[in-house]
């Protein structure tokens, strides 16, 4: 289905239902199609290790709460 560009903006969630239920969607400026919605071919799969680096562990981040922190914790005071 085609779209003009004020729908496509007003009704983006809209145009990606119909996109997952296997509509096609073109956008069209001045009658001219600009632009097509595609569904992505698949998921990206996670590469192993691409977070190295990223994360720093706290010293003692192991060591189990005591009954306060555990309290604390999951009264959502911590």
């Amino acid at each position: 289905m085609e779209y003009n560009v004020h729908e496509a903006k007003t009704h983006l969630s809209k145009l990606l239902d119909l996109l997952e239920q296997g509509e096609d969607v073109v956008i069209v400026r001045h009658g001219r199609a600009v632009a097509q919605l595609v569904r992505p071919k698949s998921g990206a799969k996670p590469q192993f290790g691409a977070m190295r680096g990223e994360i720093q562990w706290q010293e003692g981040w192991e060591k189990p709460l005591d009954s306060d922190e555990a309290d604390a914790f999951w009264e959502g005071r911590w």
